[in-house]
C-alpha cells in the first residue's frame, strides 16, 4: 500500500489476501490465462466456468494454439458456454496478439475485440499495474450497499460514476489488481445479493445500508420489460450412422457458425380416404438453408440443439 493508504482500501486487500480463492489463473496471471479468464467470467460464475476453462486451455494451451485454430474448433471448445460471439471474438483477437504481442495499457485493452470498459481495466490492472477501478455486477452491488447508492449500475453513466468515485481509493494501492479482485471477490463471497454475509465484511463498519437494515434493497433494479416469445418448429432427423440431419448458421448474429435443428413452417395438409379409415397429414416444409447428415460431436451446436439431442439420446 502506498503512503497515505486509507483503512477502507487496506481492509479490503488484507481481506483478499486472507479469503481468495485459489483461482488457477491467478497461481501465474500471464497475459493468456488472465485475458482468457476474464472473457469466460463475462456474465457467469466461477463454478460454471472453471471446467470449461481447463477444457479450452488442455485444447489450446497458448495464444500461437488459439491464433492457428479453425473458427469451428474454437466454437466447439466453447460449446455449453453461451454468447458465442465471446468466442469468436476471442478467436479474432488471438490472431493479433499473435503478431503484435499484447496490450500494455488499459487504453489498448480496451481496442481488443470483446474487450468492454471493465474487462480492460480488470486486465490493465492486474497485468500492466494501472491504476483504474473495475466496476462489474459485484463491485456496483457492494458498493451500492457501502453508499446506499440509488443508481441504475446497468446504465453505464452509473458505473462512469461509481468508477470515479473509486479512483481515489486505487489510487492509494500499491497493487491495484489486488484492489480490483478484491472489490470483485467481497461481491461473490460475502456481499452476495441475497442474504449477505455482513458479519464476514472488511467494510462492514463503513456500510450505509447494513446500519440501515436495508441491503436487500440495493442495488436498485429497474423494473424488468418481458421477454418477446418466437416460436418454431425443428424436426429431429438421424441415420443409422448416427449423424444427425443438421443446418450449418451461416448469415451471422449470435448463432453464427453453430449447426442446428432444420426449422420447419406448416403447409396445407392433404387427406387421403383409405377403406379403413381416413388420413390426415399435416404437412411441415424446410426451407432456405440446406441441411445435411453430420456427427453431433464433431461440430459446435446451439444450446438448443445440443439440450434437444440430448434428451433423444443422440449426444
Amino acid at each position: 500500500m502506498k503512503k497515505g493508504g486509507s483503512g477502507f482500501a487496506r481492509r479490503l486487500v488484507a481481506w483478499f489476501a486472507r479469503a481468495r480463492r485459489p483461482m488457477p489463473w491467478r497461481r501465474a496471471p500471464s497475459p493468456y490465462v488472465c485475458w482468457l479468464s476474464e472473457i469466460m467470467m463475462q456474465q457467469t460464475t466461477y463454478a460454471t466456468v472453471l471446467p470449461y476453462y481447463e477444457r479450452f486451455l488442455a485444447r489450446f494451451p497458448d495464444v500461437q494454439a488459439l491464433a492457428a485454430a479453425d473458427e469451428r474448433d474454437v466454437l466447439k471448445a466453447w460449446e455449453g458456454m453461451g454468447y458465442y460471439a465471446r468466442a469468436r471474438n476471442l478467436h479474432k483477437a488471438a490472431k493479433r496478439f499473435a503478431s503484435e504481442g499484447w496490450p500494455a495499457t488499459a487504453a489498448e485493452w480496451a481496442s481488443v475485440p470483446g474487450v468492454g470498459p471493465y474487462t480492460a481495466a480488470a486486465l490493465a490492472s492486474v497485468l500492466n499495474g494501472e491504476h483504474m477501478p473495475v466496476v462489474d455486477g459485484n463491485v456496483a452491488r457492494v458498493f451500492a450497499r457501502v453508499w446506499a447508492l440509488d443508481d441504475d449500475f446497468h446504465k453505464l453513466p452509473a458505473r462512469t460514476r461509481l468508477a470515479a468515485r473509486l479512483q481515489p481509493e486505487i489510487d492509494r494501492c500499491a497493487h491495484p489488481g489486488d484492489f480490483n479482485q478484491a472489490m470483485m471477490e467481497l461481491g461473490a463471497l460475502v456481499c452476495t445479493p441475497a442474504n449477505p454475509s455482513c458479519v464476514q465484511c472488511p467494510l462492514a463498519r463503513d456500510c450505509a445500508a447494513r446500519k440501515a437494515g436495508t441491503q436487500a434493497d440495493y442495488p436498485r433494479r429497474p423494473a424488468k420489460k418481458a421477454l418477446p416469445v418466437r416460436k418454431e418448429t425443428a424436426v429431429v432427423v438421424s441415420d443409422a450412422r448416427g449423424r444427425v440431419l443438421l443446418v450449418e448458421n451461416t448469415e451471422g448474429g449470435l448463432l453464427k457458425g453453430l449447426w442446428e435443428l432444420p426449422s420447419v413452417e406448416p403447409r396445407e395438409g392433404q387427406v387421403q380416404v383409405f377403406s379403413h379409415f381416413r388420413l390426415e397429414l399435416s404437412v411441415f416444409q424446410h426451407e432456405g438453408k440446406s441441411a445435411k447428415f453430420v456427427d453431433p460431436h464433431a461440430v459446435p451446436l446451439a444450446t438448443s440443439t445440443r439440450k434437444v439431442l440430448a434428451a433423444c439420446g443422440l449426444l
